[in-house]
């Protein structure tokens, strides 16, 4: 039997952050583990419930890469990658459109509205809602791989506005039409810059930052930039790190990245005091010594 005064410093725990957050909004990048296990889909699709109706805006940014790969060979279409990145044809679009705003977007707005909320599937395409442009990264051409250029931000308003959680496959548009494949954490921080968000939360596969393999629970850019000259965040951590403080510049309260492969890993993160994560905050913010 659970103690009854472990649930009382549970609640009283969390509801000045309740408070803190009602009306703010906050964007989720959906990815990793998350995604593939029963148990914690169901767990995530009713974290983001509950939040939503406590007055938290959600909006969610996925990913798909895996589902992409598996689709694009049962289909017959090529898979290849440079540098990490998926390069993207004409056909592979079509593999991209189908699996992110098809079935992987409708599985989560159909899991998120079974457990009780309000969730709408969007991709970039819909109301122009994510403009973009060719990509070109160190003078790689990745195809119809592109970069974000502007968010439709009055239309996601609306959507807030009325109660819904928009799900956002990252698939964007050009001015001539074309459709260009969007890197999901990248759609997530432009989407959390353009609407000034409160939180942008990467649901990863990993406990957060590590130095030297102990968690670093709040990290600033100075701290951050001494650690990668250092060569102590090295890696794939590089780019994200680098692109979670370019949010907060473009006005972002915090980012986090916190272990989605542990359950209810969102609302340990918000709605306690500790956290469980890596939050990255402004210079200001890096002596407060809370984690929320």
């Amino acid at each position: 039997m659970i103690d009854p005064t472990k649930k009382e410093e549970v609640l009283i725990e969390a509801l000045p952050w309740i408070q803190t957050y009602e009306g703010k909004t906050f964007v989720i990048k959906y990815g990793g583990a998350v995604m593939t296990d029963e148990k914690l889909k169901q767990t995530f699709a009713k974290d983001v419930t509950i939040l939503r109706k406590i007055g938290v805006n959600i909006i969610i940014v996925h990913g798909g890469g895996k589902e992409i790969t598996e689709t694009a060979s049962a289909l017959g279409v090529d898979t290849t990658f440079i540098d990490g990145q998926r390069f993207t044809d004409e056909k592979m679009i079509e593999v991209v459109l189908m699996v992110l705003a098809g079935l992987v977007n409708k599985e989560i707005v159909n899991l998120i509205n079974t457990n009780g909320g309000n969730a709408v599937g969007l991709c970039g395409v819909d109301n122009m809602l994510l403009k973009a442009r060719k990509l070109i990264t160190n003078g790689t051409d990745l195809g119809l791989v592109g970069e974000i250029t502007s968010v439709n931000v009055p239309f996601l308003s609306l959507l807030l506005q009325n109660g819904m959680m928009p799900v956002i496959a990252p698939i964007g548009v050009g001015e001539n039409g074309q459709l260009y494949n969007i890197n999901a954490d990248l759609a997530a921080g432009a989407v959390a810059s353009a609407l000034k968000a409160e939180k942008l939360v990467y649901l990863s596969d990993t406990e957060g930052v590590l130095v030297g393999e102990k968690l670093v629970s709040t990290l600033t850019k100075s701290e951050a930039n001494k650690f990668i000259d250092e060569g102590a965040i090295f890696g794939g951590m590089i780019p994200k790190v680098t692109s979670a403080f370019d949010t907060l510049a473009a006005g972002v309260n915090k980012v986090h990245i916190i272990d989605g492969r542990i359950k209810h890993s969102l609302l340990l993160e918000i709605f306690t005091d500790e956290g469980i994560g890596t939050q990255m905050v402004h210079e200001e913010q890096g002596n407060t010594g809370s984690s929320s």
